[in-house]
């Protein structure tokens, strides 16, 4: 009964103000076209009316109280609006001008026009803006398109108090794909929790769902475990080039999930093995199997280490691994790596998935694996990602396995740009900001279907980066473009269209101090 009081009362404070509008002098605004904002990702449709709603101090948020979520939602969208414009906009408050304010209602809704969790419609009007979305998660991607919606500068000329002008009309939106992901290495090189958290701000803005942390390698390892506390003792005093390295604690590991919850992304978790396990052999020397004495490790030669699939102890390691983490990690996935085991026998390679696929179940997770899992018979349940080879990727779909798309030409982020950049790798060519927008998830994979693909993941590996800086030179403005393939209709990805509007980003970019390459394919305003 309470519930549905509050509701009603909204409700009414609604229409007051709505009413209140209609008594009020009609606003003249300039020409708007909303089908032109430079929107990334490109909404599905754009309907524009060519007028202006003024955000203004007097402006307030409504949200649907039905679901506290999308309070939340609405509370962040003031944060964003304040640092953008310094207005301070309240949430589900009058501010007691009714008679001037505009209002901005973010509504839980159960329209069958809203096909996925993450759907949304943004009606705009010059008095009010309406964000249907069925979840906040749908709603929190609907206040990423309105804040890109809010010109740098506001108009003093229409009335006696600044306005922010946002053109009027309507948007449908929805995702391609399910899975929207970049990866970041912290192994190679650590990342602090403040580093990764800026990295989550931005990527949120461009509607990425998912962030990928390979956590362990050769050269580090990067999460405490209770159980087995030299983990990070040892193996997480190690970087590429000879660096202190570090590490998560779990309560740092628990912050991350829980920014990035509130930002509406999973954080997938990613033990690298049977391969890549030279931090955790030199931690704990039983669990090596290539038959020689382990010693740190700060280069970035890769497929030399192996566990030793044949121990028993081995496995009762990696439940204790598995679980403490799986505890931490509220997502569906357990990423258990699998690429580049070089030295670990086929058959053996074989054995060490399939048991290791019963622990990733055992603890309520779902396996994802880099492509090569697909050589041991894996559940249809569990995920591959496709970084190379394409008849995995073609296998793992005939066993009913969903595929993240990671197509190592195309997608991986530590690609050098071309001849010229400071950062980056080559060994799979150097990746343009062209090249890295001009290809199709959906038909990149000849006789892939459609249906099988979960998304796209862009992975950035860290063995040339080692602080933001370097990581956002590497990332942006590409990360930028893979967003929006992930999330846009393949109709919608035209490279003419998108490069106007990736140039108008700048001060984006600029605002975050996001050290961006300065691509001379985009004319940058």
């Amino acid at each position: 009964m309470k519930q549905s009081v509050k509701v009603l009362t909204l409700f009414f404070a609604i229409i007051s103000v709505a009413s209140c509008q209609w008594t009020k002098k009609e606003l003249v605004f300039p020409k708007t076209n909303l089908s032109e904002a430079p929107l990334i990702p490109k909404p599905l449709k754009t309907i524009a009316t060519h007028s202006a709603f003024g955000l203004a101090e007097n402006t307030i948020i409504y949200t649907s109280q039905v679901d506290p979520k999308f309070e939340q939602v609405g509370h962040f969208l003031a944060e964003k609006i304040k640092s953008k414009t310094g207005l301070g906009i309240s949430v589900n408050a009058s501010n007691g001008k009714n008679s001037t304010e505009r209002f901005i209602y973010i509504n839980k809704s159960d329209s069958v026009e809203l096909k996925t969790s993450e759907s949304y419609q943004l009606y705009i009007k010059k008095d009010s803006i309406f964000l249907n979305a069925k979840t906040a998660a749908g709603a929190f991607r609907g206040i990423q398109t309105l804040r890109q919606l809010i010109p740098e500068k506001s108009n003093d000329t229409i009335t006696d108090y600044p306005l922010w002008l946002i053109p009027t009309g309507k948007i449908f939106d929805e995702p391609k794909f399910e899975y929207r992901g970049t990866m970041l290495d912290v192994s190679r090189h650590f990342f602090s929790v403040d580093e990764v958290k800026k990295y989550l701000d931005i990527i949120a803005y461009y509607k990425f769902n998912v962030l990928h942390l390979h956590l362990s390698d050769d050269q580090g390892w990067r999460i405490e475990i209770k159980s087995w506390p030299k983990l990070t003792e040892v193996g997480g005093k190690t970087e590429v080039g000879g660096g202190v390295g570090g590490y998560y604690t779990q309560e740092d590991f628990k912050e991350l999930v829980a920014y990035a919850a509130e930002r509406h992304i999973t954080i997938v978790p990613e033990i690298d093995m049977p391969g890549h396990t030279n931090a955790a052999s030199v931690s704990y020397p039983f669990l090596n199997g290539n038959g020689k004495v382990v010693k740190p490790y700060t280069g970035t030669r890769v497929g030399f280490s192996t566990f030793d699939a044949q121990k028993d102890p081995v496995y009762a390691f990696l439940d204790d691994v598995i679980r403490e983490i799986a505890s931490i990690s509220p997502g569906p996935y357990f990423h258990i790596g699998g690429d580049e085991s070089h030295v670990t026998k086929k058959k053996d390679y074989i054995h060490f998935v399939e048991k290791v696929e019963k622990i990733v179940q055992k603890h309520g997770k779902q396996m994802v694996g880099w492509d090569e899992i697909v050589a041991a018979k894996i559940s249809p349940t569990s995920i591959a990602q496709h970084w190379h080879t394409t008849k995995n990727a073609l296998k793992g779909s005939a066993n009913g396995n969903k595929i993240i798309l990671s197509p190592a030409k195309k997608a991986y982020l530590d690609m050098k740009y071309d001849s010229l950049s400071k950062h980056g790798l080559n060994w799979s060519g150097c990746i343009p900001v062209d090249v890295a927008y001009n290809w199709n998830p959906e038909t990149y994979v000849q006789g892939l279907p459609k249906e099988t693909i979960l998304g796209i993941e862009a992975p950035l590996w860290s063995e040339t980066i080692s602080n933001s800086a370097e990581l956002e030179y590497l990332a942006f403005p590409r990360a930028i473009g893979y967003a929006e393939l992930g999330w846009s209709t393949s109709e919608n990805c035209d490279w003419e269209d998108y490069r106007n509007r990736l140039a108008k980003q700048v001060p984006f970019l600029n605002r975050m101090n996001i050290n961006y390459y300065p691509s001379e394919l985009i004319d940058w305003e």
